[in-house]
């Protein structure tokens, strides 16, 4: 198994242990559990977005980066559009998006290699893409739903940590978190249509699936992207937790009809 399920504070949340041994690396991908939302958010809902109250998801969030063991004053969060925009994150952006107001939009990646600043990004279904440079101490995330996957979003990460900081796409880690897996997740022609556009061989993650449906593998999807961009394999951990499968552990945009919560992502430089 590549990940440990950690239980601080109530808290629970995810963790992998390729990053986890790292030891100026913090990171933490969230559940269900440990929050103080009511409803269909019960009760660890990170999504600013959402219908819930919106005190409960400032609590939650708190909550969320303490037992991570990050300073939650410090969280710079992404302004997600299902895009592929990338914003590197200066000493500047300490606090935007929580408890700060954001001066961004339309930000799906973040990267930085300032130490004490915690990225977060919110997921329901959607992919979650953390990086890690060891050798340049480098982090990032990424927010890849179909959209993102389609326009190659991590492949842009890994070239703009090559190009901003001297990355090297063959020494960074990128781990795929819990996410709407092949077995839950159907697209119709037009979704699966778009593909052809941006990759070769669509055959490995795409499966027709009836008429005018397809199941979407988008973990096969973000690995063939991020070799691509020169990531290794050897370099590339995909949990296999399906949040449509595990209701019990994650919220589900897709499995719970849009009404629900949101999970978080945060990874951070010691």
């Amino acid at each position: 198994m590549v990940y440990d399920v950690i239980t601080e504070n109530e808290v629970k949340y995810i963790t992998f242990k390729r990053l986890a041994d790292i030891p100026f690396i913090k990171h933490g991908f969230s559940t269900r559990f440990g929050g103080v939302s009511e409803g269909v958010y019960s009760s660890l809902n990170l999504g600013l977005k959402t219908g819930d109250e919106p005190d409960n998801v400032k609590e939650n969030i708190k909550k969320f980066a303490s037992a991570v063991g990050v300073n939650h004053e410090n969280l710079v969060i992404s302004d997600q559009v299902h895009g592929d925009a990338i914003k590197i994150v200066s000493n500047e952006d300490s606090g935007k998006g929580y408890p700060k107001q954001k001066d961004y939009s339309g930000i799906d990646g973040l990267i930085t290699n300032i130490p004490c600043i915690p990225l977060m990004a919110t997921f329901a279904d959607c992919v979650p893409i953390f990086f890690a440079d060891v050798t340049k101490r480098v982090v990032g995330i990424g927010h890849a739903g179909w959209k993102g996957t389609k326009l190659k979003i991590g492949k842009k990460i890994v070239q703009t940590m090559a190009d901003a900081f001297g990355s090297r796409a063959d020494e960074i880690i990128a781990a795929i978190g819990p996410s709407i897996g092949k077995c839950c997740y159907e697209v119709d022609n037009v979704v699966a249509g778009q593909f052809d556009k941006d990759f070769k061989n669509t055959s490995t993650f795409i499966f027709p699936k009836g008429k005018s449906k397809y199941k979407l593998d988008l973990w096969e999807a973000n690995r063939i992207v991020l070799n691509e961009a020169g990531v290794l394999n050897k370099n590339i951990i995909i949990s296999n937790l399906c949040t449509g499968c595990n209701l019990d552990l994650f919220y589900s945009h897709r499995r719970e009809n849009g009404n629900t919560g949101r999970m978080g992502a945060i990874i951070q430089l010691i």
